[in-house]
């Protein structure tokens, strides 16, 4: 099942995607819902970010290659973790699908994408075991983790280089039928394939990070976590178009614009 969360005649509703029509629900997939008779044609709505998060989690470095090329560009010795480590980020920074990612007027070159796979929690859940762990997750969609690499060398934070708004397209729906060992990200810019990998190839998969997590905290209906990327990210620039594929979710897609003299 596919869950969009889109705006028509200036309401937002949660529907049911059946190929490109909407069967629009009464409620949410989160809080309960029911079927009504409203369809809407895909192309005739606007996608929104298919939910507002109540805490958004990102994983750390997640995977190999990307864990080396981090290290390569910092002139370092790559130390691949040994343990889920997970973080936090800003809902000020999520935008839907095909609206603009804005590059601050003072950012550097380095403006990047990262093509990330997103759990998104069903359940409140704590302390469940590894192999109970995807018990509490409702399905996946996609996210692009833009993030300026100049400020996330100099913020200690990363309050600007990851929580930039716009820094945080999602969507453009969850998919709740996925097959994890089946999937593929594949990222391209202007068309042009730029990266691609198996999205499950991960250090520390979906179920690992649920179970380290709900040791200590509890993760609520509503909850995502962004699980990481790998390969490499060239720069960015106004006029840029990402695109996002996770096979068997959907596409992603996000043009880069650069922030107006007076924004």
């Amino acid at each position: 099942m596919r869950w969009i969360r889109f705006t028509k005649d200036g309401k937002t509703n949660y529907g049911i995607l059946e190929g490109q029509q909407i069967l629009e629900v009464a409620g949410d997939p989160f809080a309960g819902y029911e079927r009504t008779a409203r369809r809407h044609e895909l192309d005739a709505v606007k996608i929104e970010i298919p939910l507002m998060p109540r805490t958004f989690y990102c994983a750390g470095l997640n995977y190999t290659a990307h864990v080396i090329e981090q290290a390569e560009r910092r002139g370092i010795q790559p130390d691949i973790p040994t343990k889920p480590d997970i973080g936090y980020r800003a809902q000020n920074a999520l935008i839907a699908h095909g609206e603009s990612v804005v590059i601050p007027r003072d950012a550097t070159e380095q403006v990047q994408y990262e093509g990330e796979l997103v759990a998104v929690i069903g359940k409140q859940a704590k302390h469940l075991s590894e192999a109970d762990a995807l018990s509490c997750v409702l399905g996946y969609t996609i996210g692009n983790d833009v993030s300026e690499r100049t400020w996330q060398r100099s913020d200690r934070t990363l309050w600007r280089a990851k929580n930039t708004d716009t820094f945080k397209p999602m969507g453009p729906w969850i998919e709740t039928d996925v097959d994890l060992d089946a999937l593929e990200t594949i990222v391209r810019l202007n068309g042009k394939p730029t990266t691609q990998f198996r999205t499950n190839d991960m250090l520390f998969g979906v179920a690992r990070f649920i179970s380290a997590m709900t040791r200590y905290l509890t993760l609520y209906p509503g909850d995502v976590m962004w699980m990481g990327t790998d390969g490499v990210s060239p720069n960015l620039k106004s006029g840029d178009v990402v695109e996002v594929e996770i096979t068997g979710i959907g596409t992603l897609r996000n043009p880069f614009v650069s922030e107006s003299a007076g924004g």
